[in-house]
């Protein structure tokens, strides 16, 4: 392991819930709701959609790994031929295979890890993955399984932190847990390179979203519902999360 993926690892890992806090969660930390990951009618106009599309040409073939309910392959709908959603969860890829029969879309699903599933999943002309590298720890494997199962191109969309990092305070007041730096989107660029690949970045604003519940947060740090109250005040005094945001394109 180069020391760009060392680097990775140790910021990642240190992003973790140590075991004395979970161990007195009431709820698991853990997990999505389907709900949240559905995708628009009317896909978002960003550097990923546009180099999805580019890659994919006049038509072909996706494969979007941590699919969730299918944002970043159904943005391709028009050129795109086939898609196959990979998630780790069974409602997302029931979301996901909702999503592409409302589309016509032709479509399959694998569930389980990347890259360990990778096997199972075969290739595709352009394969996407969107906001799943900040939960990965050993980044090599997961990018080249990405490379490897690419025939044009990969795209890859991720914030420029951590995305849980803006809760970082909150850590520190719940909990007096200090974290350590997020790891960045140039942390994941590095990694790329001590493999070979020198992707294309584009950095580019997100539209704002709205702002988790304070039900959701106080499920995220572990602490039970009758704390609410005090982690919805805590919200106010913390800064809002940040919109900055990068696409990474890269040919096999």
């Amino acid at each position: 392991m180069g020391s760009a993926a060392e680097r990775w690892a140790e910021l990642q890992s240190g992003r973790g819930v140590p075991p004395e806090i979970l161990a007195q969660a009431p709820a698991s930390p853990w997990g999505h709701d389907p709900a949240d990951f559905t995708a628009p009618d009317v896909p978002e106009d960003t550097p990923s959609r546009a180099a999805g599309l580019t890659l994919l040409g006049a038509s072909g073939t996706v494969t979007d790994v941590g699919c969730g309910g299918g944002d970043a392959a159904f943005a391709l709908v028009g050129p795109m031929t086939h898609a196959t959603g990979v998630d780790t969860q069974q409602d997302m890829l029931d979301l996901f295979e909702a999503g592409a029969d409302v589309r016509g879309v032709p479509a399959r699903t694998v569930l389980g890890p990347w890259p360990d599933v990778a096997g199972q999943v075969g290739t595709a002309d352009v394969v996407v993955s969107h906001h799943v590298l900040h939960n990965v720890v050993d980044l090599p494997p997961f990018l080249a399984a990405l490379t490897a199962a690419a025939v044009r191109g990969v795209v890859v969309e991720m914030l420029s932190e951590h995305p849980m990092a803006w809760l970082d305070p909150l850590w520190a007041r719940f909990h007096d847990l200090h974290r350590p730096e997020p790891a960045t989107v140039d942390d994941a660029v590095a990694v790329l390179r001590e493999q070979g690949v020198e992707p294309e970045v584009t950095r580019w604003e997100r539209e704002r979203r709205a702002p988790h519940s304070p039900v959701w947060v106080t499920r995220r740090l572990c602490l039970p519902p009758e704390r609410e109250p005090e982690v919805a005040a805590a919200l106010d005094r913390i800064p809002p999360r940040p919109r900055t945001a990068a696409t990474l394109v890269w040919r096999p």
